[in-house]
């Protein structure tokens, strides 16, 4: 089964944030991940001020709908209301990630090539040609999705 879902990006306010929908909606956070949490990446350095800043955050709304978000943690685009969300798309084979990343691409601009990631998923992330962020997903088993 392939799901849709919003991903929502905040300046360093996402924890609250998601404490405020949680209030909304209920429930309870199924993944909450700091910045402090990834690999020392010398490609991707997290300054120490952004570590406790939420680099991914689910709250499962339904069975089938998942509000994530995160911190930019000082890296990448500038955020600036308009861009601070993306679509996520979870799909249910590799071979359809690399077919919705591939078509989704076409004239657009690769942010992320579709890859193995540390949390395990085979992910990636463009801007299509009308300028919508997505985020594309294969949760491998024994990912974090």
């Amino acid at each position: 089964m392939t799901t849709i879902n919003t991903y929502l990006n905040f300046e360093g306010n996402c924890e609250n944030a998601f404490n405020f929908y949680r209030s909304v909606f209920g429930g309870q956070f199924s993944h909450v991940g700091r910045f402090s949490d990834m690999p020392a990446n010398p490609d991707y350095p997290v300054a120490d001020e952004f570590g406790n800043q939420i680099m991914h955050i689910r709250l499962p709304i339904s069975k089938e709908c998942m509000l994530m978000g995160s911190d930019t943690g000082g890296h990448g685009v500038p955020l600036t209301i308009g861009n601070n969300f993306s679509i996520s798309i979870n799909t249910d084979s590799k071979e359809k990630a690399d077919t919705f990343f591939e078509k989704l691409s076409a004239d657009g601009k690769v942010t992320m090539t579709m890859e193995k990631t540390f949390w395990g998923d085979y992910f990636g992330m463009l801007t299509d040609r009308f300028g919508i962020n997505w985020m594309i997903s294969f949760a491998e088993e024994g990912s974090l999705e």
